[in-house]
C-alpha cells in the first residue's frame, strides 16, 4: 500500500493553547461521523548519500464514514483507489493492474486512517496511540499520535485542525519518510451514498490477498 507533527510565562499560555488541539480531535471524532474532502499529499524520502530528499505530489478526494469506512482516490499522477468496506481494505493500482486485498482488521488500528475514519471514538483510539497535544504551527492546532505498538511501520502521525476542521495529516515513517496530506474543501456529515465504500476488482486485473 502505497505508501499510512520557553519561559515559564510562555509555557503557561502554550499549554492552554496546545489544549485546543485534543479538544479538536475529540469534537471532531465525535460530530464528524461522514465527510468528503480534496487533498494533496507530499511524500519526502529521505536522500541517500548526501543527496537532498525526493519529493512527489498527489491529489485527490477522500471520503469516509465511521466506523470503518473511507476511500481514497488518487487522480494525480497517478490513479490508485484505497477503498475499506469495512472488513476488507483493498488497495487498487491502475498501473500496475493489480489489486492487493488485506484483511481490514489486522492493518487498520494503528495507522492515520483510524485517527480521521476508523476508530468510533477517542478512548477507542488510545487503545492504539499515545496522543499528546503539541504546539500550535502553520495556523493549526496539533496532536501527536504516537502508536502502542513499536513494531509497526509508523513512527508518529500529527493531526492539524482549524478549529474543528481537519485540515492536515503529518506523516512519519519508521524509514524516516515523511507525508503530508492537506485537506481541503471538507464537508462534514456529507450524505454519502453506502455503495460508495463498495469495490469489486475490475475484471481482468491481478489479485493479491493477504
Amino acid at each position: 500500500m502505497k505508501k499510512l507533527f520557553a519561559t515559564l510565562s510562555i509555557a503557561l499560555c502554550a499549554q492552554f493553547t496546545w489544549a485546543g488541539g485534543m479538544e479538536s480531535l475529540e469534537n471532531f471524532m465525535k460530530s464528524a461521523k461522514s465527510g468528503r474532502a480534496d487533498f494533496s499529499q507530499v511524500v519526502a524520502a529521505p536522500g541517500k548519500n548526501g543527496e537532498a530528499p525526493r519529493s512527489k505530489t498527489s491529489t485527490g478526494t477522500f471520503e469516509f464514514s465511521r466506523p470503518n469506512r473511507f476511500r481514497f482516490n488518487y487522480r494525480k499522477p497517478f490513479e490508485q483507489t484505497i477503498v475499506a468496506e469495512g472488513q476488507t481494505l483493498w488497495l487498487y493500482d491502475v498501473d500496475l493492474n493489480q489489486v492487493t486485498a488485506r484483511k481490514q482488521a489486522q492493518v487498520l488500528g494503528s495507522t492515520p486512517a483510524a485517527l480521521i475514519a476508523s476508530s468510533p471514538d477517542l478512548n477507542a483510539l488510545k487503545k492504539d496511540f499515545n496522543i499528546e497535544a503539541i504546539a500550535d504551527r502553520d495556523g493549526l492546532q496539533w496532536v501527536q499520535a504516537t502508536p502502542r505498538a513499536k513494531d509497526g511501520q509508523l513512527h508518529d502521525v500529527k493531526v492539524g485542525f482549524r478549529g474543528n476542521e481537519l485540515a492536515a495529516l503529518d506523516i512519519l515513517d519508521s524509514f524516516g519518510q515523511r507525508s503530508v496530506i492537506s485537506f481541503s474543501k471538507l464537508e462534514v456529515n456529507a450524505q454519502i451514498p453506502a455503495d460508495s465504500f463498495n469495490f469489486k476488482p475490475p475484471q481482468g486485473v491481478d489479485v493479491v490477498r493477504q
